[in-house]
């Protein structure tokens, strides 16, 4: 006949956690109330940072509430998703490989920006910072965000960082392309377009129909972005 001790402060221990969590169906705790607290603490925080950052700083020049659209749902999705896989104790490398790939994402019907593919990278980056920093202190994590905010708000306003507008023009005044004659072609494009141009680039030549390409630099009279001085050929 074998015999076995059980531990009572082990007992006591694990009856104390049963009690804790609630009860449990199929062993899954049915309802934790520390756990969704901690949930909502933690995504309203998120959620918050997120929002300062594609509200404030990435709206209010680009105007495009197609990606206003797309980094809040990609904040919401990227923190529930390592928070939940954390708390399941999924592995973390599992966890930091889904990151990855949401972060590698790409929109084909249309060529993203390099400032769009910037603010949707640090979006990724905060959620999983929130969602995947349980062990993490408070204060560590408050000053991790606050970080993100303070330093993209410094470049956002430094106006030394600002680049300079541009446009295609496509151009029929094709003599004066010649190098001798930029200041009369930089003096024609600014009289026409009412532009404050700093620089021209002369591009494609086309001789057979007499226009040519250039790419016009401007300093834009508003912090406000253009999005169809992106494009530079015809669909």
């Amino acid at each position: 006949m074998i015999q076995s001790t059980i531990d009572t402060a082990i007992a006591q221990e694990f009856a104390q956690n049963l009690a804790e969590k609630g009860p449990s169906f199929m062993g899954v705790t049915v309802f934790d109330p520390n756990m969704l607290l901690m949930l909502l603490i933690r995504f309203a925080a998120n959620f918050l940072v997120c929002w300062i950052i594609i509200h404030i700083f990435y709206y209010k020049k680009s105007k495009r509430k197609d990606y206003y659209f797309t980094f809040v749902l990609f904040s919401v999705t990227i923190f529930l998703l390592l928070f939940i896989l954390q708390n399941l104790s999924m592995e973390f490398g599992f966890a930091l490989g889904l990151f990855c790939i949401f972060g590698m994402i790409r929109y084909r019907t249309e060529t993203v920006q390099i400032r769009e593919m910037t603010y949707l990278f640090v979006i990724i980056g905060i959620s999983a910072v929130n969602g995947l920093s349980m062990d993490v202190d408070y204060i560590t994590l408050l000053a991790a965000n606050l970080l993100f905010v303070a330093i993209i708000w410094v470049l956002e306003s430094n106006q030394f960082l600002k680049s300079a507008s541009t446009k295609i023009v496509l151009y029929e005044k094709i003599a004066l392309i010649k190098p001798e004659r930029y200041d009369d072609l930089l003096a024609d494009l600014k009289d026409r377009t009412g532009l404050d141009i700093q620089k021209v680039e002369v591009g494609h030549i086309d001789f057979l129909r007499d226009v040519a390409f250039l790419k016009v630099y401007y300093r834009a009279t508003s912090d406000q972005i253009n999005t169809i001085d992106h494009i530079t050929k015809f669909s």
